[in-house]
C-alpha cells in the first residue's frame, strides 16, 4: 500500500512516516520543493498525478499562531484551501483521505471535554483558518476523515511544550508555565497509530484524537513532566515552577482558547485505545531523555 503525507518533516509528520515504513507500506513524502502548499491547484494536480497513493494524509499546516495573525492570507491558502484541493483530488483519484485539525477551531470558553459537534468558534486566525479547512475538507469530499488532535508531544526533534520545559530545568533556567489554558496532551505516535488503524476504514467526518482523562494545564503538565524526570534521575531535585496567566505572556500576540479538551469517547468505541494524559506526558518525557543519551 502507498501512502501520500503531506508535512512528513512536522511534528506527526515525522512520527507517521516511520510507523507507515515500519509497516511496510510504500511512502511518498513530498518537500515543499515539489509540492507548494502555497500554490492549491498544483497540490491539487499532484495528488492527481500520484494516483497509485491509496491513502492521503495531510499533517501539514502553518501551526505557529502568531505567523497566521500576521499573514491571515497565507494562513488561508496552506491551511485551508491546499487541503480542500487535496481532498477533492482524492474524491477523484479514490484515495482515503485523512486531514489533521486542532482544539483551536473551538471557542473554549467553558470548562470540560467537548463533544465534535461543539460549537467551533474560533479566537484567533489559525483557528479559523482550520475551521475553515474542516468544512472545506468536509465539502470537497464527504468520505474523507479529520482528526481533531491537542497538545502534540513525543517528537524531540520537534520540541513541544514538555520537551521545552524539560530542557529548561536540565538546563537551570526560569520555569514558567500557563496556568490558565487547559486541554489534553496527545503523542505523536499514538497520532500516527490511530492514522494507519483499520479500524478507521469507512469512518468518516470529525473524529477527536487525543489522551483520556480530566484537562490539564500546561503548569500542571510541566510539574508532571518534571517530576517523572525526577523519577528517573534526570533531575536532582523538583525545580519550582511558576505560574503565569496567558494574557501576561509577551510572546503571545494573538488570544488563545481557554478550555479546549476534546471527548475522545468516539474514538475509544471504535476499539483505539487512547493512554491517559499523564501516561501520555511521561512517555515524552521517556523518549526525550532516550533522545538527549543518542
Amino acid at each position: 500500500m502507498k501512502v501520500l503525507i503531506f508535512g512528513a518533516s512536522g511534528r506527526v509528520g515525522m512520527a507517521l512516516s516511520a510507523a507507515a515504513q515500519a509497516n511496510g507500506y510504500e511512502l511518498l513524502a513530498p518537500a515543499h520543493a515539489e509540492c507548494d502548499l502555497e500554490q492549491p491547484a498544483a497540490v491539487g494536480e499532484y495528488v492527481l498525478r500520484h494516483d497509485t497513493a491509496q491513502l492521503v494524509v495531510n499533517c501539514a499546516a502553518i501551526s505557529q499562531v502568531e505567523s497566521c495573525q500576521d499573514d491571515p492570507l497565507r494562513a488561508h491558502v496552506v491551511n485551508a484551501m491546499s487541503p480542500a484541493a487535496m481532498a477533492l483530488a482524492c474524491r477523484h483519484t479514490g484515495a482515503r483521505f485523512i486531514h489533521l485539525s486542532t482544539d483551536y477551531v473551538l471557542d473554549g470558553r467553558r470548562p470540560g471535554l467537548k463533544s465534535a459537534d461543539a460549537r467551533c468558534k474560533p479566537v484567533n486566525i489559525y483557528g479559523m483558518s482550520k475551521a475553515e479547512a474542516e468544512s472545506q475538507v468536509s465539502e470537497s469530499n464527504a468520505e474523507a476523515l479529520i482528526l481533531r488532535v491537542s497538545w502534540v508531544c513525543g517528537n524531540p526533534e520537534k520540541p513541544s511544550f514538555v520537551e521545552h520545559m524539560l530542557a529548561q530545568a536540565l538546563r537551570g533556567e526560569k520555569l514558567l508555565a500557563a496556568a490558565d489554558q487547559d486541554s489534553l496532551p496527545t503523542h505523536a505516535q499514538d497520532i500516527a497509530r490511530v492514522i494507519l488503524s483499520p479500524r478507521l476504514n469507512g469512518v468518516s467526518g470529525v473524529l477527536q484524537v487525543t489522551s483520556c482523562g480530566e484537562p490539564m494545564s500546561r503548569y500542571s503538565g510541566a510539574k508532571i513532566a518534571l517530576e517523572h524526570a525526577c523519577a528517573l534521575g534526570a533531575l536532582q531535585q523538583m525545580p519550582h515552577v511558576e505560574s503565569q496567566l496567558v494574557c501576561t505572556m509577551s510572546r503571545f500576540r494573538a488570544p488563545r482558547p481557554a478550555h479546549t479538551a476534546m471527548d475522545n469517547s468516539a474514538l475509544l468505541a471504535l476499539g483505539i485505545p487512547m493512554p491517559s494524559a499523564s501516561a501520555c506526558v511521561c512517555r515524552a518525557v521517556e523518549d526525550y531523555m532516550r533522545w538527549l543519551r543518542r
